[in-house]
């Protein structure tokens, strides 16, 4: 059966992200997907959050029939690094060599995103060339330039690896703009990775409109503007 994963997004949790986790579950249902990896930047607390709730299980199953893939997107220090599968500590600031052998040891699959917008955190292709890669992706919705995309893919042809698309949704409205179509026999965590690295049926590619790249752009000053210095306490008078 083919499903229909985004895997590429984030909730409220990334220091960027507006989207509430419930919504994200919701949005993306309504939408048709069968599932999405939530990759927020540098953190795994919305996989804690989903996992509390219910909405997310430790064994990999779906609930009701929907899958969250555990994730999170690594600011390496030469670039961002998605780590599918896993949950990992705060790793920001560690090299690409480095973090793709913290995610491969959890059993999970690194997958640079976005790698040749420069405007975005994503690694030079001198460090890619380095890196034991299994999978790049190749279409990112929200990427600055349109011809970045087709450098990735192109790099990926070179070097025969899988391709992923992701929406990098930060806000709920964009999710599922872009995913990957996984041929799999039964709904997993494991069974995703797994059919990742065999290569995706389909990529389906659409970009964020003006509208939504607009919203994700004053959803992030307005959530930074509201991060208020905390007060300094009274001084004691002279």
């Amino acid at each position: 059966m083919k499903y229909r994963i985004d895997l590429h997004c984030h909730s409220r949790f990334s220091s960027d992200g507006v989207s509430e986790p419930e919504e994200m579950v919701a949005a993306a249902k309504e939408r048709g997907l069968h599932g999405f990896a939530i990759t927020d930047h540098n953190t795994c607390a919305c996989v804690d959050y989903f996992l509390s709730i219910g909405l997310m299980r430790e064994d990999g199953q779906p609930v009701n029939g929907f899958l969250i893939l555990p994730g999170q997107e690594i600011t390496t220090a030469a670039g961002h690094l998605l780590a599918l599968g896993v949950r990992l500590p705060d790793l920001k600031g560690i090299t690409p060599a480095e973090a793709m052998k913290l995610v491969h040891s959890a059993g999970g699959l690194a997958v640079p995103p976005h790698p040749y917008d420069n405007f975005r955190a994503g690694i030079r292709e001198s460090i890619l060339n380095e890196l034991p890669l299994e999978a790049i992706e190749v279409f990112n919705a929200a990427v600055t330039f349109k011809r970045a995309n087709q450098r990735s893919f192109e790099y990926a042809q070179a070097r025969k690896l899988a391709m992923t698309a992701g929406s990098d949704a930060h806000h709920v409205e964009a999710i599922g703009t872009a995913c990957t179509v996984l041929e799999m026999e039964e709904l997993t965590a494991a069974n995703t990775l797994a059919a990742i690295r065999k290569g995706a049926t389909a990529l389906e590619q659409k970009y964020m409109s003006r509208t939504q790249a607009l919203r994700k752009t004053w959803s992030n000053v307005f959530r930074l503007r509201s991060k208020k210095k905390p007060a300094l306490p009274p001084r004691s008078p002279l």
